[in-house]
């Protein structure tokens, strides 16, 4: 369905340009000056590999030191109840750049090197993020992972992207040499490159060199900073490792590795910060930071108190932090408990931006529960599905649905689907009797959207 959120007045989302807090941050008359003329916010959107809900320091963790990331989440607004569209990585990646679900766009699955254990392929008729914020008159880019098409004619820069600089692959096999099956998938625009570095480090440093020349045009940016970490393979730095086992007396070798691969990253995601704040943009920058589904438990993460990680439809597996910020915007310290999905920053960004589009898409604007206003609940149904193969999946799906409270899920399509109520039973524990008038309502929708989305295709002809 199209947006529904009621749109805030251009004078209360932006308030007067230039002036206020906003108008604080900039250096100069000439600065505050050109931001006078600029309409219309820079985005960034940062979208992080695998990082549980339990795993940032501001979501509880005790043994982690995430100081960039905690002030993000003090600093603008903080959701409780962020979902990834799926516990793993393309599907919920084709809903952020989509406003829809996974499914309704070809990606129901993971986008892989070898055609027998791909599960998706971006349909051609998904109109993307930055094509629409182009027409608003955006340039775009896309540092980092892309994992949405490894060949024309699904490269990022054919699908609306300005400038790409990054990796087109799902995991790498390694963060220094920055292969896939022995495969290099890093590129500059259409153009293989072999940079030396971790990547984390690199992905920061291109998205900062990306800013200090956008900074300077008029032309507002959109840049979707996407880090592989920290998905496995668990590789930091050797000195990032060795901070944590000092501080951390005891800790177990493996989860000493992820702590050290996380706050790497987090100290990684302050430069880009800085960087923003050094161009004199902060006021006129939205950031969102997101996870594209949960913690990796094999990988030592952890998902808090939440039931399972990635891979799983339980809470684990689908429930992710997020927050956002925009100095003089989004007052600091908003909190929200409304439930929301990657797919809805889609609008929301769009909402933002002035962008508009006249096609369906599920994601629902949450931008005035972002700036701190009142935003009813709508009455929705909520799916996640994923299509997997290999003996544990069979190349069939699996799915959840939502509505309120009461989720119907399965983590195989071989074991049955189970009630649960997550405001009496928050650990999903305690499936409900299989005769629950609520298992019959979901299971309905769930089989509807099943048939609705039955014919979208999901891969290339031979």
């Amino acid at each position: 369905m199209s947006i529904e959120a009621k749109a805030l007045s251009r004078r209360e989302l932006f308030g007067t340009i230039g002036s206020g807090i906003a108008a604080a941050c900039l250096p100069g008359e000439l600065r505050a000056e050109r931001i006078t003329k600029l309409a219309k916010p820079n985005v960034v959107l940062i979208l992080v590999d695998d990082l549980g809900y339990g795993d940032l320091a501001c979501y509880g963790a005790k043994d982690m030191r995430t100081p960039v990331i905690d002030r993000l989440a003090v600093s603008g607004a903080r959701f409780e109840n962020f979902y990834a569209n799926c516990p793993v990585c393309s599907p919920t990646r084709a809903s952020v750049m989509t406003g829809r679900y996974p499914d309704a766009v070809g990606v129901p699955g993971v986008i892989r090197t070898h055609r027998e254990n791909s599960w998706g392929c971006l349909s051609p008729e998904a109109v993307l993020l930055p094509s629409v914020l182009r027409k608003a008159g955006y340039h775009s880019a896309l540092v980092g992972k892309w994992h949405l098409g490894l060949e024309s004619p699904d490269l990022p820069n054919e699908r609306g992207f300005d400038h790409f600089h990054g990796f087109l692959g799902d995991m790498m096999d390694d963060y220094f040499n920055h292969r896939r099956h022995g495969i290099n998938y890093m590129r500059l625009e259409d153009r293989e490159i072999d940079p030396e570095g971790h990547a984390t480090e690199l992905f920061t440093q291109w998205a900062s060199d990306y800013i200090r020349e956008r900074a300077g045009k008029d032309q507002p940016f959109f840049l979707y900073l996407c880090y592989n970490a920290p998905h496995a393979p668990i590789q930091p730095p050797e000195k990032w490792l060795k901070k944590v086992t000092e501080r951390e007396k005891g800790i177990d070798p493996k989860r000493a590795k992820i702590v050290a691969l996380i706050e790497h990253m987090d100290d990684c995601i302050g430069k880009v910060i800085e960087q923003v704040k050094a161009s004199g943009i902060e006021g006129e920058t939205l950031v969102f930071f997101v996870s594209d589904n949960g913690g990796d438990l094999n990988a030592g993460a952890t998902c808090g108190e939440l039931r399972s990680g990635k891979e799983a439809m339980f809470e684990g597996g689908i429930k992710v932090p997020m927050c956002a910020v925009w100095p003089g915007r989004i007052p600091a310290g908003t909190t929200s408990e409304r439930i929301a999905m990657t797919m809805d920053i889609f609008p929301t960004i769009c909402e933002v931006c002035g962008a508009s589009f006249t096609h369906e898409i599920e994601g629902r604007s949450i931008l005035p529960a972002l700036m701190g206003k009142a935003q009813d609940e709508e009455d929705r149904f909520l799916f996640w599905v994923r299509r997997e193969g290999g003996p544990r999946y069979g190349g069939r799906d699996y799915y959840a649905a939502r509505k309120g409270d009461w989720k119907l899920l399965q983590n195989s399509p071989f074991e049955p689907l189970r009630l649960y109520n997550l405001k009496e039973d928050p650990r999903e524990e305690r499936p409900l009797d299989d005769n629950h008038e609520m298992r019959r309502v979901l299971f309905q929708a769930l089989q509807d959207h099943v048939s609705d989305l039955g014919t979208v295709s999901w891969q290339r002809k031979r």
